[in-house]
């Protein structure tokens, strides 16, 4: 009996062993001024009056200084997109990541390479903002936020057009800033709501006429290659796109699985119920197979990390978060209920790689200034490299093309 019990208590420990995994360390790093204030500030220090100025500050980061990372663009399989462009000072990920999936699915479906205006949906999306202020009797969010579906939505109605042909950028101006122009925007309804002024027509007027001054008229037709468009037919007819070929993906266990849900987060503002919710191994399943047969993806979740460091780009899920065996539905719910995974920012996944450890990898482009920081002239400068299990745990959903999850579409009730 004692020899029986002491080989069962040390093949537990065998098995304990070979499922442990190495403790990481952590440290207290010093904020310092990046790309953002060093860059965008002074594009836009003439425009906005008031600029916001972080105090130096400790922050708490997982160390890895001496880990051997995968964060090398020549690592990646990438499909094609454009090159990692800057929001600005805007709050506007949603659109610049969605707009480059977009443009991936361009390419992927008629082989040219365009780049489209991400002003001209932000410019519609606010228009649909104030009205739908109007509608709820100033009940519904009115921010510089919004969500991927917010651009497909966008499209179906106004269609998209050329960078080249809508820039929203004035007087000579290299980045992107909407603080003056929302502050104003802002500013008005609040004054609609206090005179109970609830004018549909009179309130687009007006907003229109604020982002006309600040970011320009958006064109109505326009010519390339010597054909003239509208929006629509440039979408439809140029680039072969179809909005309603393109599908949301969530995986949220708050909600029931294989129905379409609403995902209840503020930037959702007009209550979207159209998202997929998938089970979290089909998600992750359904996320690695669209990559890896060609299909990229405007992601949305969680960067606001400890594992998530703007030196190296790298997000990773640490030990002294949880361990990665333990990373599953409970633990992805667990931190979206109590608002420790939040809906920050919005990415686009165009790239794959395995490691010699056989763990995926996926290439993130980016519009903000934190994968910004490093050298200006490298390939990797506007790009993040994510492991699958941040990923799981702190990606809450995504934007793909309906092809790279047909068979699982069949299994959902209308």
């Amino acid at each position: 009996m004692y020899k029986k019990t002491g080989l069962v208590l040390l093949s537990l420990l065998i098995g304990s062993a070979s499922f442990a995994q190495k403790k990481d360390k952590a440290i207290f790093k010093e904020y310092k001024p990046g790309y953002y204030q060093n860059s965008i500030l002074k594009d836009i220090r003439n425009i906005d009056n008031k600029l916001d100025k972080k105090e130096n500050e400790k922050i708490f980061f997982m160390d890895q200084s001496k880990m051997k990372l995968p964060n090398k663009l020549s690592y990646y399989k990438k499909t094609w997109a454009n090159p990692s462009i800057s929001q600005g000072n805007t709050g506007s990920c949603w659109c610049f990541s969605t707009t480059s999936m977009y443009e991936s699915e361009i390419f992927r479906i008629t082989g040219k390479k365009v780049k489209l205006s991400e002003m001209y949906t932000v410019y519609n999306e606010f228009v649909e903002k104030a009205k739908g202020f109007v509608n709820s009797r100033g009940t519904t969010i009115f921010e510089q936020g919004s969500e991927a579906n917010a651009v497909t939505r966008s499209y179906k109605k106004n269609g998209f057009v050329p960078a080249s042909k809508y820039t929203g950028l004035k007087d000579g101006r290299r980045f992107h800033t909407h603080k003056k122009m929302y502050h104003e925007m802002k500013a008005y309804l609040k004054k609609v709501k206090e005179n109970n002024a609830w004018n549909e027509d009179e309130v687009v007027a007006t907003i229109k006429a604020i982002m006309n001054h600040y970011i320009g008229v958006p064109p109505t037709k326009f010519t390339v290659d010597g054909k003239e468009y509208t929006p629509k037919s440039f979408m439809t007819d140029y680039c072969k796109i179809n909005p309603d070929d393109y599908v949301e993906v969530l995986s949220v266990k708050s909600e029931p699985y294989w129905k379409q849900v609403s995902y209840k987060v503020p930037d959702n503002w007009w209550n979207s119920k159209e998202y997929y919710n998938l089970p979290l191994d089909i998600f992750m399943k359904v996320l690695k197979k669209a990559i890896k047969n060609g299909y990229t993806m405007s992601i949305g979740g969680d960067v606001s990390e400890a594992g998530f460091l703007r030196t190296t780009n790298v997000a990773l899920v640490p030990t002294f978060d949880i361990p990665s065996k333990y990373i599953d539905e409970n633990a992805r719910v667990f931190r979206f209920a109590n608002g420790s995974t939040t809906d920050d920012h919005g990415m686009h996944l165009m790239g794959y790689y395995k490691d010699k450890d056989g763990k995926d990898w996926y290439l993130i482009k980016d519009s903000s200034s934190g994968s910004r920081n490093n050298d200006e002239a490298a390939p990797e400068f506007g790009y993040y490299f994510f492991s699958s299990d941040y990923i799981k745990l702190k990606m809450m959903g995504f934007t793909v093309h309906k092809d790279a999850l047909k068979k699982y579409l069949k299994k959902f009730k209308n």
